[in-house]
């Protein structure tokens, strides 16, 4: 995917989440999502941090000991945006070209696809995945180490999508859709599907 195409990807996303979001009811909300120690709340606010500014994101990392998972799950918590707001952020980073510092286009397309489904699945809502985006995710995954090392954690195994153009790995042939490639690679183990390898 070319960068204009990440960004058209991610606005189309960021809008929907924003439309999802207002929809939920308070019980929703507080619901648990497949992030751990997160509700689906958490979850809408740490969606709105891609827009830290850097100074902020630099203190942030001194005060967790550049524990950067750490810090990233105590920012969510302590924030206290309402999900209306959280909404409202969305919308208003369409357009916006920003991500985090150290970071490409493709963190925010990650994000809003795997935080879209941590949202979804406990819901019981069905979230399809753009199949471009999906597959773009899917191979940054594979080639990314931190913080995911899906290469590493998948060895011995070949993983091709049932429906779109993606292979990747050696080994025991593991079949299935591209969402549920993407979710195993970004570590939703329990929600990815019966990822086996084809007898």
């Amino acid at each position: 995917m070319d960068t204009d195409l990440i960004w058209q990807r991610i606005d189309e996303q960021r809008l929907e989440l924003a439309g999802l979001i207002e929809t939920l009811t308070p019980e929703q909300l507080a619901t648990p999502s497949l992030c751990d120690a997160w509700t689906v709340r958490d979850v809408a606010v740490h969606l709105t941090h891609s827009h830290t500014s850097p100074a902020r994101a630099m203190i942030a990392a001194c005060r967790y000991g550049f524990r950067f998972n750490t810090m990233i799950r105590e920012l969510a918590l302590r924030d206290d945006t309402t999900a209306d707001q959280a909404a409202s952020k969305l919308r208003a980073m369409v357009g916006s070209r920003r991500h985090p510092i150290g970071t490409t286009p493709m963190a925010p397309l990650l994000d809003s696809l795997l935080h879209g489904q941590d949202i979804a699945v406990p819901l019981g809502l069905d979230r399809p995945m753009p199949t471009d985006a999906a597959t773009a995710c899917a191979d940054y995954l594979w080639s990314t180490g931190f913080p995911f090392h899906a290469r590493r954690r998948n060895e011995g195994r070949r993983y091709v999508a049932t429906d779109s153009d993606f292979a990747a790995g050696t080994g025991a042939v593991v079949e299935a859709p591209i969402r549920d490639i993407v979710m195993l690679f970004g570590g939703r183990t329990n929600a990815a599907g019966a990822l086996a390898p084809s007898t």
